[in-house]
């Protein structure tokens, strides 16, 4: 490569990790930029059951969560399933599945949690951030901060 290519080249080169890096910035540096999921106070219901049923152990959402179970992050509006394929097998859980005692209430709840999720395109909804000590301290979206 002669002298001047090297020149127009490393330039090039410079222009492009510059625009990268601005982009970046711009994206990620925003407080508007995080992710906004904002449950209803039924949907934040099913995500409390969700978490204490531990159904993360089993099931994903979005790529979090067990290989046991199939992935419900599109449960609610895939083809042939819904509200109602959902609330049957929180009746009668399968071969691997518990069968869970859920009021008519709970099952609404879980249900609106993944239709929200579904319809929301992320999952969770906490932000999590990690101290340099090694604690862990969760944020919720939507939620007041609980003590």
């Amino acid at each position: 490569m002669t002298h001047k290519k090297t020149k127009i080249y490393m330039g090039c080169m410079l222009a492009l990790v510059s625009v990268f890096g601005l982009y970046n910035f711009t994206i990620y540096a925003d407080d508007d930029a995080q992710y906004k999921t904002p449950l209803s106070e039924k949907a934040l219901h099913g995500q409390a059951l969700w978490q204490q049923n531990n159904c993360f152990s089993c099931h994903q959402l979005y790529g979090l969560g067990g290989y046991l179970g199939p992935d419900l992050t599109n449960v609610f509006s895939a083809e042939n399933k819904g509200p109602e394929y959902i609330k049957a097998f929180l009746n009668s859980g399968v071969k691997t599945m518990p069968k869970f005692r859920f009021s008519e209430a709970e099952k609404e709840a879980l249900t609106t949690f993944l239709k929200e999720v579904d319809a929301s395109g992320y999952y969770p909804n906490y932000n999590a951030t990690i101290t340099p000590d090694g604690w862990v301290t969760i944020e919720y979206k939507n939620e007041k901060s609980q003590e």
